[in-house]
């Protein structure tokens, strides 16, 4: 039994605990797929999956509810796989380890899968718990939520029979989300010329790391720092100072979470070794004057390693220019959702290889010109730095509709369970329900979930009593859902 099975309610919490078991990031979801079918079957429920591996379950009304509208719970089957550096953790192999600390539920080194994990082990408690009072149900599991939305986008018409869907994936008990930020990628990509290094130079690896990190849209306005963009900034500094030879940079490992950690490699003469460490503390102790209050772990640390061929300086500065000139962060604050970003990125992913350099960046933006008009600004980066942009991907927002029924509904009745007002909020991430609203433009759709953060990096946890309580939501809500 797991640890989690002396929580409340215990349904829900043994099957987020089996889900911990069973490795399911992003691409690799399907064990958790199979799994999830098996035990459908099991239980005598109708499922089927669609062309592109999404799951649907569905399971009669209680008897006596059989006119009630019929409602989809939804959730995304992937989880973000981020671990710190020192977790030894395969996550297409290795399972989850939560464990609970105090009033949360954390996991050993890595993320947790909270997100979307909580939602989704919601889902299937309705599925399996026959107390829970419901009209005709059906329940939603997407693919590959965290890399593309590539479940949602392909998400054929005619095959859902609701007309209202609950969407699992928002982090923050006591919100209501009727909309939410639409995306695209963006890669800058650099050519690279090489020469040898010459023979009186040393090579060391200087690693930015022990920043939070976290979620690209919901955290990217706390000031958080971004390990690509701090290290290119000493980079920027001394590269010419100290005549560094530029090897390799590396940082990040997802476009959609803040990268924790960053290393470059370089070539410099003997003799400029120590006032080059001597700068790094110099560098550490500014960062740590200016994000200490955020970033509390930061550290700056260099190391002798091997040696390779090296950037010519035209290379070496038109990729130091380029991603240290790459905006980073809040663009814009909405003037119509307020206290919500507008319009974000985030410089998730930098890599190297021989011939080329990489910058992968999320746009986020409510409205979609917000969208383009940083795509516009980072093709007019390229252009200076002689890169080439390639902006894909993209997918919509979801527009807030005021006048929901559902949205209406899940207030009237948070508001009488609990005896206070939730807020209604659009959030600066990416949610599928956008996606939806294009094969089912007329099903009425809102967002809710318990209380998780540090989403998407190894602080992930989510807040015990906040399930409870969206779980009381949830169960409530089904059972109130008016007739067709």
């Amino acid at each position: 039994m797991s640890e989690l099975s002396q929580l409340s309610p215990q349904p829900l919490w043994d099957i987020f605990a089996k889900i911990c078991s069973i490795p399911h990031p992003s691409f690799h979801e399907e064990a958790l797929a199979q799994h999830i079918l098996s035990w459908a079957k099991e239980k005598g429920f109708w499922c089927d999956r669609d062309q592109v591996g999404n799951i649907l379950i569905r399971k009669p009304a209680t008897p006596g509810m059989e006119n009630r509208k019929p409602v989809a719970l939804q959730a995304h089957l992937d989880m973000v796989p981020q671990k710190n550096n020192d977790t030894a953790h395969d996550f297409t192999k290795d399972p989850i380890q939560p464990y609970i600390d105090g009033e949360w539920v954390k996991a050993r080194g890595t993320t947790l899968g909270a997100d979307n994990g909580i939602g989704m082990a919601s889902a299937l408690a309705v599925l399996a718990d026959d107390s829970v009072q419901h009209g005709p149900l059906e329940v939603l599991l997407t693919m590959t939520e965290e890399t593309g939305m590539d479940g949602a986008f392909g998400l054929q018409p005619n095959w859902l029979q609701s007309e209202i869907l609950i969407n699992t994936d928002s982090e923050e008990e006591g919100e209501i989300y009727m909309g939410c930020a639409g995306g695209i990628d963006f890669t800058s990509t650099l050519p690279l010329q090489r020469e040898a290094v010459p023979a009186d130079y040393e090579t060391l690896r200087l690693t930015l790391k022990g920043l939070k990190g976290g979620h690209s849209g919901a955290e990217i306005h706390l000031g958080l720092g971004n390990a690509n963009k701090l290290l290119v900034r000493f980079l920027a500094q001394h590269a010419r100072e100290y005549d560094l030879r530029l090897i390799d940079f590396t940082g990040g490992t997802l476009r959609n979470a803040i990268p924790r950690e960053a290393y470059a490699t370089f070539a410099l003469p003997a003799a400029k070794i120590d006032a080059l460490k001597s700068a790094a503390m110099g560098y550490l102790a500014i960062l740590q004057n200016e994000l200490g209050t955020v970033e509390k772990n930061i550290a700056l640390q260099t190391e002798p390693v091997a040696s390779g061929a090296a950037l010519t300086a035209d290379s070496r500065d038109r990729f130091i220019a380029l991603l240290n000139s790459t905006p980073n962060g809040v663009i814009r604050n909405s003037d119509v959702a307020k206290g919500v970003v507008e319009t974000s990125l985030n410089v998730g992913v930098v890599s190297m290889t021989e011939q080329e350099a990489k910058i992968n960046c999320l746009i986020r933006s409510l409205i979609d010109s917000g969208k383009d008009y940083v795509v516009a600004m980072l093709s007019s980066l390229g252009e200076l730095a002689g890169a080439q942009s390639v902006a894909k991907g993209s997918y919509p927002g979801w527009q807030p509709d005021a006048s929901s029924p559902v949205m209406a509904l899940v207030r009237e009745t948070y508001q009488r369970l609990f005896n206070k007002t939730p807020n209604i909020q659009v959030i600066h991430a990416g949610l599928e329900c956008g996606l939806f609203k294009k094969p089912y433009p007329n099903m009425d759709m809102v967002s809710i979930g318990p209380t998780i953060t540090g989403p998407h990096s190894p602080d992930e946890q989510v807040h015990i009593g906040s399930v409870a309580l969206y779980w009381q939501l949830l169960t409530e809500l089904l059972k109130v859902i008016p007739a067709k």
